[in-house]
């Protein structure tokens, strides 16, 4: 399976809202946990620009909030718009996993187009998505003090994650263009995620009899 390298404007144009919708979604899970502004932006930004870090470090390629500063432009107006209407509107418990799941999606896409991109193999594509997806979450998680929830039963988070990979390299393979092929993944990724979280749904957990 050899996709062709997504366009580059796609690549940036997503990478752009995912970088946003990580940002908030990483505000609004600190609510509980009386954070200032500080606070915030380190969440913040450890949530937005942590896995594509990552992923950029293991195909030893420039980080790409340092080659275009204008993704840690956003992941900061992000933070600082979530964090103003914050504390001027109530929000509803728990928001943060609707933002959530979409940045996951986004991120996903993110990290297939990037890989192919870098000509690695499909399969490593599709596990440098996951890293994408689901590194800046941890890193989130682990920031709040709570238990990662791509650790937590009932969740399917980096599942979907590698799933909606998948689906986009498949679409690819089969004739799909970028465009295309990109949203059906991010569809799938989001599609199952919101499944896990309204229906509990989960993999089987690991019990010695």
């Amino acid at each position: 399976m050899t996709p062709l390298p997504a366009p580059a404007e796609l690549i940036y144009a997503v990478g752009m809202a995912a970088v946003a919708v990580n940002a908030a979604s990483a505000v609004l899970e600190t609510e509980n946990k009386r954070m200032d502004l500080v606070g915030a932006v380190v969440v913040g930004l450890a949530t937005s620009l942590g896995g594509g870090t990552l992923r950029d470090l293991l195909l030893d390629r420039p980080v790409f909030w340092l080659v275009d500063v204008a993704y840690l432009v956003c992941g900061l107006l992000a933070v600082g718009f979530t964090f103003v209407l914050a504390r001027r509107v109530r929000l509803r418990p728990g928001l943060f996993v609707v933002p959530d799941a979409i940045g996951l999606a986004l991120f996903t896409v993110v990290g297939c187009q990037v890989g192919i991109a870098a000509g690695v193999h499909w399969l490593s594509v599709s596990l440098l998505a996951v890293i994408t997806g689901v590194v800046g979450g941890m890193l989130r998680d682990i920031l709040v003090n709570e238990v990662p929830l791509v650790m937590r039963p009932g969740t399917l988070y980096a599942t979907a994650s590698w799933l909606g990979a998948l689906t986009l390299l498949g679409g690819l393979h089969f004739g799909l263009g970028d465009a295309a092929a990109a949203a059906v993944g991010a569809a799938v990724v989001l599609g199952l995620r919101l499944a896990a979280i309204r229906y509990q749904l989960s993999l089987p957990t690991y019990k010695s009899r």
